[in-house]
């Protein structure tokens, strides 16, 4: 992955998304085994979403794309597993039209 807004974008989405897949087997254990252990995974997530926004922000705004796309990046950091469908699509999108630097 290269040091573009792009690149950036694509290596928290796939942190974030791991992240987010391991939040819910937390929750799981949590609520459904009381076991409290993985919890750090919520406070890890949570730094890592908040930079994940940034480099989104970053990406679109270099990208000049339309505010629907900024949505569905912010919304896929929320959704398990809808990091990484998010993320090809914007790979694709990135490919397309290259952001200005």
């Amino acid at each position: 992955m290269k040091n573009t807004p792009a690149g950036r974008y694509q290596v928290a989405a796939y942190i974030v998304g791991g992240l987010l897949v391991l939040l819910v087997f937390a929750m799981v254990m949590k609520y459904g085994f009381d076991n409290h252990d993985f919890m750090w995974v919520a406070l890890v997530h949570g730094y890592f979403y908040i930079v994940y926004l940034i480099l989104a922000f970053d990406l679109f705004r270099r990208s000049r794309w339309p505010m629907r796309r900024l949505a569905e990046m912010i919304l896929a950091g929320l959704i398990p597993g809808m990091t990484f469908i998010v993320e090809r699509r914007i790979a694709r999108f990135a490919r397309e039209v290259q952001p200005a630097q």
